[in-house]
């Protein structure tokens, strides 16, 4: 349980995150600093574990460069993060992914996720 005067500074301090879970393909918009510069640097890839939650929330994202496997963690509330795009939701059943280390090629793939319609009320928009 945590402390309720650490929930209420760090309820103030949470900035918007986009809705992303284990499984999904992402675009990680990084803020990079090169001497007086700023540039914006995209790593894609998939999230194959989240951990913690609030101000302390991570996510580890995974990606196959030249044949080799790259996994980078980030803060989902650092100021560094320009943005983070969901490219593709992924139907999985675990929380962890750490089994895709251990594959490789199309045995990487994971299905994608069905998104559920949303049922129209009754008396809305007609198909007349």
């Amino acid at each position: 349980m945590k402390n309720k005067l650490l929930q209420a500074v760090e309820d103030v301090q949470l900035k918007k995150a986009p809705a992303f879970t284990v499984g999904d393909q992402v675009d990680v918009h990084q803020r990079i600093l090169e001497g007086e510069k700023e540039r914006v640097q995209i790593f894609t890839g998939v999230v194959i574990s989240m951990r913690g939650e609030g101000l302390r929330e991570m996510f580890t994202v995974r990606r196959i460069v030249q044949g080799e496997g790259i996994e980078r963690t980030f803060p989902v509330q650092s100021p560094k993060l320009a943005k983070i795009e969901v490219k593709r939701t992924g139907a999985v059943r675990r929380a962890k992914l750490y089994y895709l280390r251990d594959r490789v090629g199309k045995a990487t793939r994971l299905r994608e996720r069905k998104v559920k319609p949303t049922p129209t009320a009754p008396g809305g928009p007609s198909a007349s």
